[in-house]
């Protein structure tokens, strides 16, 4: 009896067998749900591609070529201001093979930022370097040979040669930090806000700003320099015109009446 059953069940098996040869395969409700499948694929691809294509440049926002911003700074270590950056960085060269004059600051010649010995960065751009979200604080910093980060902040010599590391440096036996501290306006009353990462990468934003460069034990509160209040002030002594050019980052131009400025 079992030997007539197996055999029954091989027979039924082959029959079936017999019968599918030659089918297709088909997904439960036909074709419907590969192509959904297929339509979200390519629109995900789509949307991607849109994104990046509409995307703003950094370099569009503002400040743009022309504008002329100001913004106080201070470098404030333990419990004092040190000295106000000196030098407004517009020295001259002649090439002597081309008769042309270009600035000996090559990065003020490609930026056009600068101080002018007044606690005040006057922000206004040559070139597209500077421009947009390219406009930060490392900008102005790089222009006085300044390195700032979360571990060190050290002056050139031409600026005091001035070294304050975290790992051996203190005040007053306390351990320090480095951070920036920024107001969007001379005129803000409260703390500010507080920056501890990536410090030379603090964006510029707008007129009027204020930023206090501070090596202070961890917790200390920091106040705006003392002549931020007379900002309007300093900052009008750049009124000069400047050169409308877009360069590409990297370029430089040649040096340009910039009375006042």
């Amino acid at each position: 009896m079992a030997t007539s059953s197996s055999s029954s069940s091989a027979k039924k098996v082959a029959r079936l067998a017999q019968r599918g040869k030659g089918k297709k395969v088909r997904f439960q409700g036909g074709t419907l749900f590969p192509a959904v499948v297929l339509g979200v694929v390519v629109l995900g691809l789509l949307t991607i591609v849109y994104a990046r294509q509409s995307r703003p440049d950094p370099g569009s926002f503002p400040p743009q070529v022309g504008d002329h911003w100001h913004a106080a700074y201070g470098m404030y270590v333990c419990d004092g201001w040190l000295p106000k950056l000196t030098g407004n960085q517009e020295e001259t060269l002649l090439d002597a093979s081309t008769g042309s004059e270009t600035y000996e600051n090559a990065d003020f010649g490609a930026t056009g930022i600068h101080s002018h010995d007044d606690g005040v960065i006057h922000y206004h751009p040559y070139s597209s370097k500077a421009v947009g979200k390219r406009a930060r604080l490392g900008v102005f910093l790089d222009v006085y040979d300044i390195e700032l980060n979360t571990d060190r902040l050290a002056l050139p010599e031409d600026q005091g040669g001035d070294v304050y590391d975290v790992d051996d440096y203190q005040c007053n036996g306390e351990d320090v930090e480095i951070k920036v501290v920024t107001w969007d306006s001379y005129t803000d009353t409260g703390k500010g806000e507080t920056n501890i990462t990536d410090l030379a990468d603090v964006r510029i934003t707008n007129d009027g700003m204020v930023f206090a460069i501070a090596v202070v034990p961890v917790g200390t509160e920091v106040s705006m320099p003392p002549w931020a209040a007379e900002l309007p002030e300093l900052g009008a002594v750049d009124g000069g015109n400047v050169p409308t050019t877009t360069l590409a980052p990297g370029d430089t131009v040649a040096a340009t009446d910039t009375t006042g400025g």
